[in-house]
């Protein structure tokens, strides 16, 4: 099965080199595409010059920050016309553990799932660094997003996640506007919506050690509100095509 493992960057120079000798020996095999945003730090140099000596390593510059999903979709749709059989989305920080690559690989490969999220609420998920007031408000914010829309995941705001190329092929992603955790919802309910297949893994998220983060409230207003009009938008038929979840490890 032939990979792509997408990474968005802005201003991550100081995590580019260990985020892409872990992810490169974790999935060997896979190819990896960082998407930049123009960063004034040099993370897109720095990027080249580790990828000419590990190979199988693409920068795509973009001229200015353009937001979280506006990267995955130009990755998306870069993916798509190589013909990839999966693309992986995750973090540049990493807050996502690239050992986990394989484990979130494997429903794919065997033809389990369609789409695989590295979940943080299943059994054996853990969020180890976070504040009782920031869970809360992760928690919460899934729920709506699951009791609005019907979604049967879990942990529909989790960034780490693999897509087949047959569901990612259904999506129109010129249609695809959110950006941040409304982008991660959007695109979950939109495999759904297709009759894909969704399975969870547990992951343990750690936050950032090196770097700023980008995420900011208005993202999080954002998605609320999108999940709001999308349930009133699809309210007709929300419930008439509905697939299967399975929780737990591969």
């Amino acid at each position: 099965m032939r990979s792509l493992v997408i990474l968005p960057t802005y201003n991550e120079i100081e995590n580019i080199d260990d985020v892409l000798r872990r992810v490169r020996a974790s999935v060997p095999d896979s190819h990896i595409l960082v998407v930049d945003d123009g960063s004034p730090d040099g993370t897109a140099d720095a990027a080249e010059a580790l990828g000419a000596q590990l190979g199988n390593i693409e920068v795509l510059r973009r001229a200015s920050k353009s937001g979280l999903g506006s990267a995955y979709r130009a990755g998306f749709t870069k993916g798509l016309a190589e013909g990839y059989d999966a693309m992986v989305e995750m973090d540049a920080d990493l807050s996502h553990d690239p050992a986990v690559l394989p484990d979130l690989l494997a429903p794919l490969s065997d033809g389990r799932a369609d789409l695989v999220i590295g979940s943080r609420y299943v059994p054996g998920g853990r969020t180890p660094e976070w504040s009782r007031a920031r869970l809360a408000i992760s928690k919460v914010g899934n729920l709506y997003a699951r009791t609005m829309l019907g979604l049967q995941v879990h942990d529909a705001t989790a960034g780490f996640r693999a897509y087949s190329n047959s569901a990612l092929g259904k999506i129109d992603l010129d249609r695809v506007r959110a950006d941040g955790y409304g982008f991660q919802i959007e695109m979950a309910y939109a495999v759904q919506r297709d009759g894909g297949r969704l399975v969870e893994i547990p992951i343990e998220f750690k936050d950032r050690v090196l770097g700023t983060s980008k995420m900011s409230s208005l993202i999080v207003v954002e998605a609320l509100l999108l999940v709001t009009w999308w349930a009133v938008r699809d309210l007709p038929s929300r419930f008439r095509r509905r697939a299967p979840v399975v929780t737990g490890g591969t």
